[in-house]
Formats: C-alpha cells, sequence, structure tokens
C-alpha cells in the first residue's frame, strides 16, 4: 500500500461485485473512504464489514430516478465532500439485433445509459462548486470498435463515450476531470449470458481478464498529477486482437 488515495472520498455505483468491488477494494486499500453504492442491500452490509471502516454502504436502486437524482447528499453525509465518482454499474446483452428482446434492450439501455447520465448529472454541481473531482465511467472497448456480436451493447457504449466526452470538455475548466477505463472481456457476471463455446474458447486462450486487472488501471488514472487527465484507457487480453 502506498497511500496514493488518502484523504480521498469515493463512490462507486455496481459496487457489490466485478469491477465495482475490486476498485472499491483497491481505493480503500490507498487509503480512501469508499461509499459502495448498489441494490443489495445484505452483500453490501457484509462487504463493508469485510472490507473495513472506511467502506460505506448506500442501498440504492439506480433505476429509481428520483433516488438517484438525490443521492449527493446522501453520499456526503457518510464521507464528506466527495472527490471521485465513478459510474461502473452496467448490464450486458449479446446476440443478433433480429433476435433480442427490445424489452431487455430496454432495461440495458436504461442502466448503461440513462441511470449513469443521472448520475454524472447528480454529483457534478457540487464538485462544480468544489472546483475540483474526478468522474470515471466504466465504459468497453465496445464504445470504440463496434463488436459485431453485442450490437446493442456496443450502442450503449458508444452512448455512454459521446457524453463523457462532451461533458468532459464543458467541465475541465472548473478543476474537473473525466475519463473512461475501456476494457475488453473481464471475468464478471455481465458475461453469463455469453455462448457456453465462447466462454471456453476465452478461459482456455486466455483472453478474459480479471476485475483486479481493471481496478489497478483507474487507479493509475486517479493517481495522476491534477494538470494531467487519462481520457480513454483501453485495457485489453493481451490475445485480444482489435
Amino acid at each position: 500500500m502506498t497511500n496514493l488515495m488518502q484523504g480521498k472520498t469515493a463512490a462507486i455505483t455496481g459496487a457489490a461485485s466485478g469491477i465495482g468491488l475490486e476498485c472499491a477494494r483497491i481505493l480503500l486499500e490507498e487509503g480512501a473512504e469508499v461509499v459502495l453504492i448498489d441494490r443489495a442491500e445484505d452483500r453490501l452490509a457484509m462487504l463493508c464489514e469485510e472490507l473495513g471502516p472506511k467502506a460505506h454502504p448506500l442501498v440504492l436502486d439506480l433505476f429509481d430516478g428520483d433516488a438517484v437524482s438525490n443521492m449527493m447528499p446522501r453520499i456526503e453525509a457518510l464521507v464528506g465532500p466527495l472527490d471521485i465518482f465513478h459510474a461502473n454499474a452496467g448490464a450486458y446483452i449479446g446476440g443478433p439485433a433480429a433476435e433480442g428482446d427490445p424489452d431487455a434492450w430496454d432495461r440495458m439501455l436504461n442502466l448503461n445509459i440513462n441511470a449513469a447520465f443521472r448520475c454524472v448529472n447528480a454529483v457534478l454541481p457540487r464538485m462544480i462548486e468544489r472546483k475540483t473531482g474526478d468522474v470515471l465511467f466504466t465504459s468497453s472497448v465496445a464504445g470504440v470498435v463496434p463488436v459485431v456480436w453485442e450490437p446493442i451493447y456496443t450502442a450503449s457504449k458508444f452512448a455512454v463515450q459521446a457524453f463523457l466526452h462532451a461533458t468532459r470538455r464543458q467541465v475541465s475548466e472548473h478543476g474537473i476531470r473525466m475519463g473512461a477505463v475501456l476494457p475488453g472481456p473481464v471475468v464478471t457476471a455481465l458475461l453469463d449470458d455469453w455462448p457456453k463455446a465462447k466462454m471456453e474458447e476465452a478461459l482456455a486462450n486466455g483472453s478474459l481478464m480479471q476485475p483486479r486487472e481493471v481496478a489497478e488501471a483507474v487507479l493509475f488514472m486517479l493517481s495522476r498529477p491534477r494538470n494531467v487527465v487519462i481520457r480513454d484507457l483501453v485495457i485489453l487480453p493481451n490475445s485480444v486482437d482489435l
């Protein structure tokens, strides 16, 4: 531990598992106070007890628009002024567009796009007021390279990239940095609907990353000097040819 985040406060959505949990874990290891945001109340309570006194649970359903828009006072009640917000929560749907379920698409798009954007809308005013802050997205390499087997997911991440960089240019004058980590395939629950044969092949040939590897990239982004912004950090397994 090098205390890179000593004195910092952070909030992470989708923090009860996968990339969000590992990002929370690494920030805690580096000295930050972290609010873990998720709707899984029992799991959050268990995780925060395990992670220690600097980990704080915040039970929140990201599909509840009013609750998201009013989450900043709840975050500040737990850790004080917020330095880092990580819009990590997301869902995945793959498969041919001609065979998909538009109702399932709607739910994924609402989470990956609408809820994420609403979160940023909720936290930016206080960061602008304080003239400092970091806002990160967990995006995807699919946000810059259209992936043929996941057109709807790809579209959601292209939307994230567009929103991120347009907003980044609006708020940079206020001392706020915005960026995205764009992983390739990671071993998380988001890949549960991958075809079995594809998953087995990926595990066998080493083309899947672990969440900790993404968390280490996020820590690198956040620990740069304030005059430097990592606006996009693509992280891929070495065997992925994109």
